[in-house]
């Protein structure tokens, strides 16, 4: 008698079974071959990323960059003043409002988790 592949794995999920066998079975399937379980190993460890090292201080360079750079953006968010200014979340968020105070920048979405600001001058867009 030829069972299907479908009813096997209904056999082993049914409640009846004995979880014991089950849980036998299922960890004898994820059984890696030695060498393959080194590579997983080693490319886990790859995938860690650096600490980075962002400003906590707004500086001469970086508040040039800022108000230069800011305004030919059109998303403008915490993450993105963070990625490419290299400067602290904290600090992205008090030069987000400093912005949208003198008019630079308007904010487009509001919310609590965070804020989706533009360029204020929306020439041609």
């Amino acid at each position: 008698m030829v069972c299907s592949f479908r009813s096997e794995v209904d056999r082993l999920r049914s409640p009846f079974y004995p979880k014991s066998r089950t849980r036998r079975l299922e960890s004898q399937a994820n059984v890696l071959p030695p060498g393959a379980r080194s590579n997983r190993r080693q490319e886990a460890k790859e995938e860690v990323k650096d600490k980075s090292n962002h400003a906590v201080i707004l500086d001469k360079g970086t508040s040039d960059k800022l108000y230069k750079d800011v305004q030919s953006y059109r998303l403008i968010t915490v993450a993105v003043l963070v990625d490419r200014l290299k400067i602290n979340g904290s600090l992205a968020r008090k030069a987000l409002n400093d912005l949208e105070e003198k008019g630079m920048i308007k904010k487009v979405v509001g919310h609590n988790r965070g804020s989706i600001y533009t360029r204020a001058a929306a020439g041609g867009d």
